[in-house]
């Protein structure tokens, strides 16, 4: 397989294939048995994980931490039943614009 936004793609099916099974014997279920709250907390634990490992400057660390980022966006992704393709159009539909340009446009604060 190569190594691209395909191999998300493909995580992503694993983890909707998993998401109904049994939480004592897959991770993926037992996160989504614990809903938005448990998904979204240890998304925000990988995401202060993988920025230690970026201040650590450990390079291997940050990827390692970077994967277990992503796994944890996308199991949130599918617990809101959003599909990874309606991020991948909202960067579309931003690509080419100043980020600075966007955020403005979407109001102070957010």
């Amino acid at each position: 397989m190569a190594a691209d936004a395909r191999q998300l793609d493909a995580l992503f099916e694993t983890i909707i294939s998993r998401k109904a099974g049994d939480p004592a014997s897959s991770y993926t279920a037992k996160l989504v048995a614990g809903g938005a709250p448990l998904c979204a907390r240890k998304l925000g634990e990988e995401a202060v994980e993988t920025i230690v490992a970026a201040l650590s400057g450990d390079r291997q660390s940050l990827v390692s931490e970077s994967a277990d980022l992503l796994y944890h966006w996308l199991v949130l992704l599918a617990e809101r039943g959003i599909e990874p393709a309606a991020v991948y159009a909202e960067l579309e539909r931003r690509e080419g614009r100043s980020g600075i340009d966007e955020k403005a446009s979407r109001g102070a604060g957010q």
